[in-house]
């Protein structure tokens, strides 16, 4: 995933007469003309930053251009860490499952959906199992029971072709 950032102009790509100036340090140092202003940034040795276009005149910053990017990159950085993306996890059964087992995928969409996953379980119906989809779905509405104190109903049951599904996910 890329983000297209948009670069500030900076010292000679700034075409405004007079700008609004602020030091390094954040005090306001009036409106100056521009040569006036790219004076004072390159005696400190810093950038003219244009970081408001829209203003009445233009507001710049002086500061370290490469020094305030790099900063922005760090903070892009760290907020895509702490974002978790939400994964869709799937169980897959038949109509016809034991009760063991049925505990055994009940114990893992419980440990999913604690985890913050979201949670579609299906049932394959093979052969002339799709006659009785009233077995499909009495196994489905097991698992709403078994999981209805930590999840929610995102979606009821449902028949598609040959498999029928629920998407469950933590409550709130």
């Amino acid at each position: 995933m890329f983000f297209i950032k948009q670069e500030l102009p900076t010292n000679g790509q700034i075409r405004a007469k007079e700008v609004q100036v602020i030091s390094e340090t954040g005090e306001k140092l009036g409106v100056l003309p521009l040569k006036e202003a790219l004076n004072i940034a390159e005696e400190k040795r810093l950038d003219l930053v244009l970081v408001a276009p829209n203003g009445n005149p233009p507001v710049c910053k002086i500061m370290n251009y490469g020094k305030y990017k790099f900063e922005q990159s760090k903070k892009e950085k760290e907020a895509r860490k702490k974002q978790k993306a939400i994964e869709v996890k799937e169980i897959r059964i038949t109509p016809n499952i034991e009760e063991h087992d049925f505990g055994f995928k009940l114990k893992n969409a419980r440990k999913f959906i604690e985890d913050g996953n979201k949670l579609k379980i299906t049932v394959k119906f093979r052969g002339r199992e799709i006659n009785n989809s009233k077995l499909g779905e009495d196994v489905l509405n097991r698992f709403i029971e078994g999981l209805e104190d930590i999840a929610s109903v995102d979606r009821k049951p449902k028949l598609e072709g040959r498999s029928m599904f629920i998407m469950l996910s933590k409550k709130a």
